[in-house]
């Protein structure tokens, strides 16, 4: 075998759909050899099987099985250089009274602890070998109030430990950025508003661009954090938001110009 025959291992969690399948597609493309990491097998599988690359089944919420996917993956394919942190689940909107706590430890349990989990199982093999690069997708919701007392708290933590990370483990050359897609059109965003159950028009209402994100937008970002490229970055959020947290503010004013101005 020779150098050009070996490809940066990149791995992606929830990488069976969404944000996740997106990133894992274009990694694939750029070069990278995609384990994708998922809870749901099937879809999982799917996309590994498309992209020629490899299928873990991994719930990011048990630590002893990310832990032992982490030493799997590096005995039996090599040392991974790259990580996304894609997995997550969302929860509806409620107010705080009404959301059970089941429900929003379910939420932490993924969104946060199950990033932060993660990190620690991949990115403590990065900074022993002296190098690597991690992206957890975070959300708007992490920088703004919302109705999502356990969700946009949890991605809050995300964007909070991503710094913690980066600093914790910059001096061994491994960089930790998040990401924070907007609003989205993944298949299960559509699913919803195919359903009625939400307005897009109330969605793009305060992105300065007038439209949703692509998840090949977010998958670009991510792509670009883990690339030599951004060499010199770690520990930012980088909004992916279609302008949504610039102009959210803008509704107390009348809200955004139109196209005309």
């Amino acid at each position: 075998m020779t150098a050009e025959d070996v490809h940066p291992i990149v791995v992606v969690t929830g990488g069976g759909s969404g944000i996740g399948e997106a990133c894992a597609e274009l990694l694939s493309r750029r070069g990278w050899r995609v384990v994708v990491a998922d809870v749901a097998a099937d879809r999982g599988e799917e996309v590994a099987r498309r992209i020629k690359g490899e299928f873990l089944p991994m719930d990011v919420a048990d630590v002893t099985a990310v832990t032992a996917t982490a030493q799997r993956i590096e005995e039996d394919l090599g040392p991974v250089a790259g990580l996304v942190n894609s997995a997550g689940i969302i929860q509806r909107p409620l107010p705080p009274e009404e959301l059970a706590m089941e429900d929003w430890d379910h939420v932490v349990a993924v969104d946060q602890r199950g990033t932060y989990v993660a990190c620690l199982a991949f990115g403590r093999r990065m900074a022993d070998r002296g190098g690597g690069a991690i992206v957890n997708i975070a959300s708007v919701a992490g920088s703004r109030s919302m109705p999502l007392h356990a969700y946009a708290p949890a991605k809050a933590a995300v964007i909070n430990m991503t710094a913690c990370l980066a600093a914790a483990w910059g001096g061994r050359s491994v960089r930790v950025n998040s990401v924070s897609p907007g609003y989205t059109l993944t298949p299960a965003l559509q699913d919803a508003i195919d359903a009625g159950e939400r307005d897009v028009s109330r969605l793009t209402a305060n992105a300065a661009l007038g439209r949703l994100v692509r998840p090949s937008e977010v998958a670009e970002a991510s792509a670009f954090l883990l690339s030599p490229a951004a060499s010199g970055i770690t520990g930012i959020d980088l909004p992916v938001d279609a302008g949504w947290l610039a102009g959210s503010s803008w509704a107390t004013y009348g809200g955004l110009p139109d196209a005309d101005g």
